[in-house]
């Protein structure tokens, strides 16, 4: 299973529509595909159809013990499943402030769900924040994609996201990397979006060899800016299904390719949890 967290702590840049139809390309190749969303936002949620009437259900019943994620997940479309959020997430920085381990919750949630049922991926779409649902994630996972829009202003935060996934990288989960960026939002006619790609690539290529990010990558695949992309949450549907010939469709199908394409990470699973001294 390879357990992906799709994180910025910029909001805008396409984070959840990466999550979601990332999660749905994977799930049409075959793949079963769990998507977690970690945003009191519930975006990625109400983005494959999914509204949560009060006292349902969802990933805040897991993360307070009161459900396992068994509980939790729902089939959203075939080979796709959600855990979805709802705005009783906010709650749970002060909720969990005192608890042991509070970490490592969404780990030990999936490794109790692994003991159950087999999912080749796990998506996790997390809040645009560093908080203590972000850190779970970063746990919990192996992998780090990054969406970015190709801007100057995105590079200067982006050197605060890796700071931070080294942080985690240390004291909490050694096994995490950031394997992938995307370029998301994708302006093909204009020289800044390739100055920036560029930049990028040179920022990898010094990269110092222990660096949790040294071995990233920036995806061939560049999801173009598409009004179809930006329609689909208001429908509830993933871009396949509400446009699958529009230019967005095909860009996400070859992005899912590419994630395909790449080699997992050494070690399989679920990562350990490294206790922060």
């Amino acid at each position: 299973m390879r357990s992906i967290v799709v994180m910025n702590q910029k909001g805008g840049v396409g984070k959840t529509t990466t999550s979601v139809n990332l999660a749905a390309g994977l799930a049409r190749q075959g793949q079963r595909v769990l998507l977690l969303d970690l945003d009191p936002q519930a975006h990625a949620s109400l983005h494959v159809g999914v509204e949560l009437p009060p006292n349902a259900p969802s990933i805040y019943h897991t993360f307070t013990g009161q459900r396992p994620l068994q509980q939790v997940r729902r089939m959203v479309s075939p080979r796709l499943w959600l855990a979805p959020a709802s705005i009783d997430l906010a709650a749970t920085e002060i909720e969990l402030a005192d608890v042991p381990g509070r970490e490592s919750i969404l780990r030990d949630a999936l490794q109790n769900l692994a003991q159950e049922e087999a999912y080749d991926y796990v998506i996790m779409d997390c809040p645009p924040s560093l908080g203590v649902l972000t850190i779970n994630a970063l746990v919990a996972a192996r992998e780090v994609f990054i969406p970015l829009q190709p801007h100057f202003l995105a590079l200067h935060g982006l050197s605060k996201l890796l700071e931070t996934t080294a942080l985690v990288t240390r004291r909490l989960n050694r096994d995490l990397k950031v394997s992938g960026i995307v370029l998301c939002l994708y302006e093909t006619n204009t020289r800044l979006a390739a100055d920036v790609a560029g930049d990028l690539q040179s920022f990898l290529a010094s990269s110092e060899p222990e660096a949790p990010w040294a071995e990233g990558r920036i995806f061939q695949t560049r999801i173009r800016r598409n009004i179809k992309l930006a329609e689909a949450p208001s429908f509830g549907k993933s871009i396949f299904d509400y446009a699958a010939r529009c230019p967005g469709a095909e860009d996400y199908a070859q992005l899912a390719d590419e994630v395909l394409q790449m080699a997992a990470p050494a070690t399989a699973g679920l990562p350990p949890v490294t206790r922060a001294a």
